[in-house]
């Protein structure tokens, strides 16, 4: 070999080594995406300055997340993504794969095992539907059992991490402990579905002979300073994604934030400028819940850029349900918190299920793209393990969601014959309000019906031109109101959904076919 021959070997290694320390130490040895799943509670469709209409509102410009706007820039929006009416039943859609009518799971779920979250009705009895949630294990009374996905995850190599809000079982039941759902890691999460205080002077209601079971636990740490819990579990998060980070091993986070539910506490790091627009002392408040909610995401966003894990890791962004619209947890008029949509959590008309939803992959997903068909959150299921390379893994319940990555990859396709299904034969608050209590519903393409479980009267709206739900065509287009009650009878019948009991007559309330 020639001295010329010989230069060009070295050169070559050179720049080899040279290639080998520009790429991001993360990125070595690591072939999976991280995924990351940002939940917030009861955050509306409205509450955010990224527009999910066709045009900016005013709701969009009283709020101020930037980080929300940086993500929709740089990947993809959702305008029609929906959850169910309340918490719990999402939660469990999203782990298990399963439509709420499906898995049993149609109502919020005590902390105290057997005690049925529903209030009592003088005319109607509780359906007998599964209280104490999810269980990963058979033969728990009152569960759903299924596989959850995070089970999958860490058997496929993913660290799988969960921070904030479980909620997704009674206190002595093994679906309480996100431990045994697959999470190898939990931070702060537990039966209860909402803290008792978002203040680290309060202990996030650890105090001695005041703490209830919404006392959040293991932010010991924080105690008494002015640390607001958002905060806390966001620098939580990152510590614990330390370690797949430097081991090289992809990671699952379900950064699960107990904002913006109920205590509306202010945060002092944003609250200020909400009083300044003269917004009232609660809708002020709630606006500065949004804000630390956007912080924690840019926070995250920041520590993946900072740690090369960026360009490998997925981010999507959903609610649990839609926003609060009730007095006096709300400021301003009653159910008009999330308009244009009408009404809001606890509800079946799109106020209280339809969500602000958003998905980051860098590579995979075009930046600043939309997509408009319609998707539900037992699809992250299927998606999420797809995404992890995750394929026919073994499953002990059957699957209700589509996934959703051929729209990752073209948002432009649309499938109006899909039917989504909510059902809620539950009584949520006191006093019936509008969509709330004893309802169902199903969309396909534009076209929704409404279905009152009380007193059989049956809606119908077509979304595309009457986003509000305010002109109800019921009496113009019979046969549409008959096709989708018999789809959903149908479907509510093969999953064996619970309809409420008349206490005088002993007997079930009719499906939708059945009126």
């Amino acid at each position: 070999m020639n001295r010329s021959s010989k230069l060009s070997d070295k050169t070559i290694v050179c720049l080899l080594v040279l290639l080998i320390f520009c790429i991001p130490i993360s990125s070595l040895g690591q072939t999976k995406p991280n995924i990351i799943v940002f939940l917030i509670d009861d955050m509306g469709w409205q509450d955010c300055s990224v527009p999910f209409d066709q045009t900016a509102s005013a709701l969009n410009a009283r709020y101020h997340t930037p980080n929300m706007e940086k993500m929709a820039s740089q990947g993809m929006k959702f305008t029609n993504a929906y959850a169910t009416p309340v918490c719990t039943p999402t939660r469990t859609s999203l782990l298990t794969g399963m439509n709420a009518a499906h898995h049993g799971v149609t109502n919020w779920t005590s902390p105290q095992r057997n005690n049925s979250s529903d209030n009592p009705d003088l005319d109607l009895q509780a359906v007998d539907w599964n209280m104490n949630g999810l269980s990963p294990v058979p033969n728990i009374p009152k569960t759903v059992f299924a596989t959850p996905f995070p089970k999958l995850l860490q058997a496929a190599g993913y660290s799988t991490i969960h921070v904030g809000k479980a909620h997704w079982a009674s206190m002595g039941t093994p679906g309480a402990n996100p431990h045994n759902l697959g999470f190898q890691i939990n931070i702060a999460g537990h039966a209860a579905g909402h803290p008792q205080s978002y203040l680290g002077k309060d202990n996030y209601g650890n105090l001695p002979g005041k703490a209830s079971a919404q006392a959040v636990p293991d932010l010991e740490e924080y105690f008494g300073t002015d640390s607001f819990l958002t905060e806390a579990l966001t620098l939580e998060a990152l510590k614990a994604l330390e370690q797949p980070v430097k081991n090289h091993q992809p990671f699952f986070l379900n950064m699960a934030h107990y904002a913006v539910h109920t205590p509306i506490m202010a945060d002092k790091r944003f609250v200020q400028k909400y009083y300044d627009q003269g917004l009232d002392s609660m809708e002020a408040r709630y606006a500065s819940l949004v804000e630390g909610m956007d912080k924690s995401l840019g926070d995250i966003m920041q520590w993946l850029d900072q740690k090369g894990n960026a360009s490998n890791t997925i981010i999507m962004f959903m609610s649990d349900n839609g926003g609060l619209s009730l007095k006096p947890q709300r400021g301003g008029e009653a159910h008009t918190q999330n308009l244009p949509l009408r009404a809001g959590k606890g509800s079946v008309y799109e106020g209280g299920i339809r969500v602000p939803m958003l998905v980051k992959w860098p590579g995979k997903v075009a930046a600043n793209t939309v997509a408009k068909q319609y998707v539900m959150v037992e699809d992250f299921f299927p998606t999420i393990l797809e995404m992890a390379g995750v394929r026919n893994p073994l499953l002990v319940q059957s699957i209700d969601g589509k996934s959703f990555l051929p729209l990752l990859k073209n948002p432009s396709l649309q499938d109006s014959s899909r039917s989504l299904i909510w059902h809620y034969p539950n009584k949520w608050i006191p006093k019936d309000g509008p969509g709330i209590n004893y309802f169902s519903a199903i969309r396909q393409g534009n076209w929704k019906l409404v279905y009152n479980q009380r007193n059989g009267k049956k809606e119908l709206y077509h979304l595309s031109k009457d986003l509000s739900e305010a002109n109800d065509l019921s009496n113009s287009y019979p046969d549409k109101v008959l096709a989708l009650s018999k789809l959903l009878s149908l479907q509510l019948k093969q999953w064996k959904a619970k309809m409420p009991v008349v206490k005088s007559t002993g007997k079930s309330l009719p499906f939708p076919d059945e009126r």
